[in-house]
This record gives structure tokens, C-alpha cells and sequence, in this order.
């Protein structure tokens, strides 16, 4: 393990790399609180460096300084390709030296078309009263097919798929730095852009990024998941409580130490499973349950117990909670809830509320929090009627309720005021547990619960979890993240092309038992079924 600051630029003659970005003794801070401490950072050029520190450990801080949006302490450098560069950034600058971001939402705007997306730095910042529309498109289909992209350049990006709008992101910051001939480097920031995206689309996201750093440029990749880092990066730096905790060649690190490193203590997600426990009776009955790839799925859950239910993408795994809730739509079979029947078919949102069950969704910004609202006010959503309904709602109630609730969850920042977009993923995801587990639900359908969420706040997720289930709820948890399944089920419900093909149980649960489960088929079921049954 080096240091952040043990390594120097390349001089003549030196087989050092060069150096295309290096950070020296960063500091800054806001009223009395310290957010980086003497942070030095360096970023090779053709390389791929990770970003990694739980929620509060100044990532985003930093990032921001690079932006423009924060200025410094004083004493801080910034040296891009050589260079050295005036701190603090004026607005835009990041771009004419060198620096290009791709934000965890992308920064498209989904009318628009592709082609209007790509020019829209352009024109924000030149002059140009004409624009030559066939002449653009021409060049936006050598650009895509450079990078082995097939986009239409007249189609609206809200027609293209999550990965297509990912890839085009990236693209599109690449060529901007392209475009841009006074930019001594190419530096791409990716911050966080795989949260949403499922395994086999992540794997198209790293060829791109291995191919636009074929060409030369830099890559710092910030995310929370330790294993895209181990599979993307050369190296990491691990910031924690705001300065540099270390950093690694990340083909000699192993998981264990990438985790130490960030928590500042040993932690053992692979030996995490849950106690052994006495379950309650059958709580939930699925039965029969068609739609988006899934075929006749039928299984139970008991009071107490956490299911997992996962395969490969395109197994119908992650429609399973959403069609049990009614928000994604199935075309039949039922869901009794300790008695109380519901046709799937005709399910709703609405009608699962009120029937106890609640549907903690993958993506939080779209589907579990209003991010322009405080804390308070996405808390107390879903029991208005409790501090007045639609006569006159108390806001000091609400707000001393919220700050109970961010009490009992650890939310941080304290303040129930706290607008949602101002938070960490972490702390985002537990405002969405404490919102919707206070309703004391008999049903909790998960969604990736730990999407985006720093190695440190999982634990506390689990631990919610397993509060619910230790309270009688039934848990189901759609996830492809192995690790999580292992550490919180009970049981893990395998399907591959819409059938259930493996159940695993107790001591049988781990991670690379449920991803060895997932390569099965229904074929080999069916041939494992006939093996087994008597003979005639």
C-alpha cells in the first residue's frame, strides 16, 4: 500500500508514468466542520483510479472542488498534464483544462434529441447562430461507432435504455473534452454511474471505459460497489472522515483490506448471514404469478422470514416485488397476505398500502423519495392524517416526528429540514426505510436495498432488515447482489427464464452457492426432477 502522496511526476527520462491530474494538500471546510483534511491525489495518465469512502468521507466534496462549486482552503494545488492551475476554479473552467463529469443521473435531458444532447455544451458556449444539422449528424455517427455505439442521432434520448443513455454520456464528455483544443488532458469523472444499471449492462459500461482510455485519457471512478472497482481500476484511493486513508494497486489488494481501509476496521460481509431464528407461520402465499418473463411462479413465506429471489438478468428475478405490489403490471396470479387474497392482475400501489404491504424501490430518486422535499416532509407522506390530513397540517409536529425518525435510523445530517438531494445515497435509502417502517408492515417488498449505499451504511440496512423480520414482517428481496442475499435471507429463491429452478436454505446460502445456482436452467431441473422420481 503507498501513500496518496508518494508518488512524483515523471521527469525526462524517467519510466514513471506521467501524471494528469495530482491534488496536493486539499483542505476545506465549512463553518467549524471539516470535510477534506490535506488531501493529496494522483491520477496517471491511461488509467482507471477508483474513488471509494463511505457517505461523508468527502468524495463529493472533493469532486466539487474539482467542478468549481467549492473553493478550497488556501494552501491547496492543482497540477493537470504539468500544469499548474489557479485554485479556486472559476464556473466552466473544469472543462477548458482538461476535466469532463458524468454524473450518477447523466445530465441528459430526455426530450431532446441524441444529437441535440451532444451539441448542447457546444452551443452553451459559442457563438454559433447556425448549425449545420446533417453535418453534426455525420459526425455524431463516426463518434458513436468509434466507441461501438449504434444511437440515431434524431432520436429522443427518453426512447434510448438505461445503458444506452449511460454510454451516450460518456461519449458525449469524451468528445466535449475533444472539442475543446485548449485542454491539456482528458480527464473523465464517472460518479457513480452503474447504481441502476444491471450486471450485463455494467460490463458494456467498462468496455467503454477501457476503450476511451486505450485512447489516452484518464478515468477517476467513483462508487461505492467494491468489486466494480476491483474489476474496472488500476488503482484506488480510499478516503475516510476526510483524508486520504491509503491508496492501492488494485490487482494486489484483496476485498478484505479495500474494506478495512474505508471503515477503519475489519468487517466480514461473507460471514454476515443472520441467526438462526424461530420463524412464525405462513404469512405470504404467491401462486401462479405470469408476467414480464416470469412463468407460474408459486412460493411461501413465513412470518419472520427474509426470501431472497434472484438469477441472471433476463431470468424475470427483478419484476417479482414490483408485480407483488402492483407497480409493475402482472398478467395473473395472487398474493395472500395472513389470509386476505389480491388478483395481481388488478393489483395497485394503493391497494397494497392498505392491505400492509410496503415496496422499498431500487431506484430511490425516481420511485422512493421526492428530492426536492426536506426529510420531514418525505417521512410524514404517507401519515399526513396523523398531524392534521387536509384540514391544517402542524409543521412542528411533523418536523419533531421526522427528527424521531432520523434519530432512530442514524440519518445524517440530523436536521429533518435537510432537503433529500443534499444527502448521500446512504442516508437517502434510510429516510425511505424509516418512512415506510413505521407503518408497521406485514409484507416488506425489497428492491436492491443497498443500491448506491456505502459498505458502512449497509450493515445498518441489514440491521433495519432484520428488525422488521425480527417484528413479524415477511421480507421479500429481489437483489442480484449475491453478498447482500447471503448476509440477510433466511432462504434464496434462484429463477432462470421466468422458473424456479433453486431454493437454497440455512447453512446452503452463500455467495458463490447462489451464483453457481444461477447458471442453472429449467433444463437441468427438469433433468435433476426425473433422476430423482421412483421408477414406474
Amino acid at each position: 500500500m503507498t501513500s496518496g502522496s508518494s508518488a512524483g511526476t515523471a521527469g525526462a527520462g524517467d519510466t514513471a508514468p506521467a501524471i494528469a491530474l495530482r491534488i496536493e494538500r486539499l483542505s476545506k471546510h465549512f463553518g467549524g466542520a471539516r470535510a477534506l483534511a490535506d488531501v493529496t491525489l494522483e491520477v496517471r495518465r491511461g488509467e482507471v483510479h477508483g474513488l471509494l469512502g463511505q457517505n461523508g468521507s468527502g468524495k463529493s466534496t472533493l469532486i466539487k472542488v474539482l467542478a468549481g462549486m467549492h473553493a478550497p482552503d488556501p494552501g491547496a494545488r492543482l497540477v493537470v498534464a504539468g500544469r499548474e492551475i489557479d485554485l479556486p476554479l472559476p464556473p466552466g473552467e473544469f472543462r477548458r483544462i482538461g476535466i469532463a463529469f458524468v454524473h450518477q443521473h447523466l445530465g441528459l435531458v430526455p426530450s431532446m434529441t441524441v444529437l441535440e444532447n451532444l451539441l448542447v455544451g457546444e452551443h452553451a458556449t459559442r457563438a454559433n447562430w447556425k448549425i449545420g444539422w446533417r453535418r453534426k449528424a455525420e459526425r455524431a455517427l463516426a463518434l458513436f461507432a468509434r466507441f461501438g455505439l449504434t444511437l440515431d442521432p434524431f432520436a429522443p434520448v427518453e426512447r434510448l435504455s438505461s445503458v444506452q443513455r449511460a454510454l451516450f454520456a460518456i461519449v458525449r464528455a469524451f468528445d466535449q473534452l475533444e472539442q475543446t483544443p485548449e485542454a491539456a488532458a482528458r480527464i473523465l469523472i464517472l460518479d457513480e454511474p452503474t447504481p441502476f444499471l444491471p450486471a450485463g449492462d455494467v460490463e458494456k459500461l467498462f468496455a467503454l471505459v477501457r476503450n476511451i482510455v486505450s485512447e489516452g485519457a484518464s478515468v477517476i471512478f467513483v462508487s461505492h460497489d467494491i468489486d466494480e472497482v476491483a474489476q474496472i481500476t488500476d488503482r484506488i484511493t480510499v478516503l475516510r472522515d476526510g483524508r486520504v486513508a491509503g491508496t492501492l494497486d488494485t490487482a494486489g489488494a484483496s476485498k478484505a483490506e479495500i474494506i478495512e481501509l474505508i471503515v477503519g476496521r475489519t468487517v466480514d460481509l461473507a460471514g454476515m448471514r443472520p441467526p438462526r431464528r424461530e420463524l412464525g407461520p405462513e404469512a405470504v402465499l404467491v401462486s401462479g404469478l405470469e408476467g414480464r418473463g416470469v412463468a407460474g411462479l408459486t412460493f411461501r413465506v413465513r412470518a419472520g422470514e427474509v426470501v431472497g429471489v434472484t438469477g441472471l438478468i433476463g431470468s424475470g428475478y427483478d419484476d417479482v416485488v414490483g408485480m407483488c405490489f402492483g407497480a409493475v403490471r402482472a398478467e395473473a396470479g395472487f398474493l395472500t397476505l395472513h389470509g386476505a387474497e389480491q388478483d395481481l392482475a388488478l393489483a395497485s400501489p394503493h391497494r397494497s398500502v392498505g392491505m400492509g404491504i410496503v415496496l422499498i424501490p431500487g431506484d430511490r430518486l425516481a420511485a422512493g423519495i421526492v428530492p426536492t422535499l426536506s426529510i420531514t416532509d418525505n417521512v410524514t407522506l404517507p401519515v399526513l392524517d396523523r398531524f392534521g390530513g387536509n384540514v391544517m397540517l402542524s409543521r412542528r409536529a411533523m418536523r419533531s416526528f421526522a427528527a424521531g425518525r432520523n434519530e432512530a435510523f442514524d440519518v445524517r445530517p440530523r436536521s429533518p429540514d435537510t432537503l433529500m438531494s443534499a444527502m448521500s445515497g446512504g442516508n437517502q435509502q434510510k429516510v425511505v426505510l424509516a418512512k415506510w417502517f413505521q407503518m408497521n408492515p406485514r409484507l416488506v417488498l425489497l428492491d436492491e436495498p443497498t443500491q448506491g449505499v456505502d459498505v458502512g451504511a449497509r450493515a445498518q440496512v441489514f440491521a433495519e432488515i432484520r428488525t422488521m423480520a425480527g417484528e413479524g414482517a415477511a421480507i421479500i428481496c429481489a437483489s442480484s447482489d449475491h453478498e447482500q442475499l447471503a448476509a440477510i435471507c433466511d432462504r434464496v429463491l434462484v429463477l432462470s427464464r421466468g422458473r424456479l429452478v433453486a431454493e437454497l436454505a440455512g447453512d446452503a446460502i452463500s455467495k458463490s452457492a447462489i451464483a453457481e445456482s444461477c447458471y442453472l436452467t429449467a433444463d437441468d431441473l427438469d433433468r435433476t426432477t426425473a433422476k430423482e422420481a421412483p421408477a414406474p
